[in-house]
């Protein structure tokens, strides 16, 4: 069975949005490019991609003109097969063609996803990912802590979420300040 692996851009006190939904969090404390080599270190092991609809529609109005030369993360991120959990969406155009709606809460697709792909990584889409930690699918959680407190917001776990012990993989600091933890949920 493959890895179902979380990544979230979180504040240094814990907020993967602001109050109102926002990320400017992530721009405000000028982390530099956050698609470093680390992330494509990170991808080369990646063999699928699941987003929650708003990040999808985020992803989806940036990542297929995105340069190379400059974002290098946009070829595997445009190559990867991606799929997004909507209930709503009635298509999910990607650049020139168009990725896979999944429907429901996207428990059972991630699981489906897990037995045909080595790794699947979710990115942002805090209530796909909010379903899926209390589903216990999880297998990693990756934070790129960006050293800015906001004081209040949306936490990136649940809030009635059971205690889960994390076995820390790695640590990365960058000269911007930011943190890259990679953590294996037990």
């Amino acid at each position: 069975m493959g890895r179902l692996i979380i990544e979230q851009i979180v504040s240094a006190d814990g907020y993967a949005a602001e109050p109102d939904g926002g990320i400017d969090f992530m721009q405000a404390a000028e982390i530099g490019n956050p698609n470093d080599e680390d992330q494509l270190a990170f991808l080369q092991y990646v063999d699928a991609i699941l987003l929650g609809a708003t990040t999808y529609r985020m992803f989806a109005g940036y990542w297929p003109t995105a340069d190379p030369e400059i974002e290098v993360v946009a070829e595997p991120i445009n190559r990867l097969p991606k799929f997004v959990v909507s209930n709503t969406l009635a298509s999910a155009p990607w650049g020139d063609g168009a990725i896979d709606i999944l429907r429901g809460d996207g428990v059972d697709s991630a699981w489906a996803l897990k037995q045909r792909y080595g790794a699947v990584v979710v990115w942002g889409s805090l209530t796909l990912t909010d379903a899926l930690l209390e589903a216990g699918l999880v297998d990693e959680l990756r934070l790129r802590v960006v050293p800015v407190l906001i004081g209040a917001g949306r936490s990136f776990t649940p809030a009635g979420l059971a205690r889960r012990r994390l076995e820390l993989d790695h640590a990365t600091s960058h000269p911007s300040g930011h943190v890259g933890l990679s953590y294996r949920l037990r």
